[in-house]
């Protein structure tokens, strides 16, 4: 299947979710199966992740300016085509989930907060918000397995604390997303990489979502 045509029904889908959640697992589904284009965070190649994990008071900052940056220059790309884009994680977790939560265990410094949340604020008022945005949802021992099983070095050092702060804010952010339509997926139970009839059941539900069924029901 597939609505990849210039010109003809663009949709820009967006998958939210924790560290460890499947976002780009799903993003790659999504990507092969209505052959749309995806846009993924950058990890592997970041020049500030490593040593932000090893040192979150120096380096929060200089990580969530880099993200912010990534991600807008995404955006504004995927506007500006004229097909369908599935992208892993939006700008707004940036500031509403990762810069809060780093503030919140002053891990960012007050000003240097209030700086970010000033150029987070410029720079969304120019984007345009995704046609669906879908939240996987997973509890932190999930998270835990999933970045165990996917072996990242960097992600070692990575405090239960920490997952269970940005659970908390990821959960007050979808409960207040307003920006247009949102699909929430329950992913504990769930293995859509390897199972085929989970894999057909989450894009059976963003299908309803963004094609005909239940259009305005969030």
């Amino acid at each position: 299947m597939s609505d990849n045509q210039p010109g003809v029904g663009k949709k820009y889908v967006s998958i939210a979710g924790n560290i460890g959640a499947g976002k780009s697992s799903l993003t790659r589904l999504l990507s092969d199966y209505f052959k749309w284009e995806a846009f993924y965070e950058q990890v592997d190649d970041n020049p500030y992740l490593s040593d932000f994990y090893a040192d979150m008071h120096r380096w929060s900052f200089n990580l969530q300016v880099f993200f912010l940056s990534n991600r807008f220059n995404h955006q504004r790309a995927i506007e500006s085509l004229p097909y369908s884009v599935v992208q892993d994680r939006t700008i707004y977790e940036d500031a509403e989930i990762f810069a809060r939560n780093l503030h919140e265990m002053g891990l960012m410094a007050e000003r240097d907060y209030q700086n970010y949340s000033d150029l987070y604020g410029i720079m969304t008022s120019y984007l345009q918000a995704p046609d669906l945005l879908v939240y996987l949802r997973a509890t932190v021992p999930t998270l835990v397995r999933h970045i165990q099983s996917r072996g990242r070095e960097f992600e070692s050092t990575i405090r239960i604390e920490y997952l269970e702060k940005l659970h908390e804010h990821y959960e007050d952010w979808v409960g207040r997303y307003d920006l247009g339509p949102k699909l929430i997926i329950e992913a504990d139970d769930l293995d859509f990489v390897n199972d085929d009839n989970d894999r057909l059941s989450v894009i059976s539900q963003i299908e309803s979502r963004l094609f005909g069924l239940f259009p305005d029901r969030q």
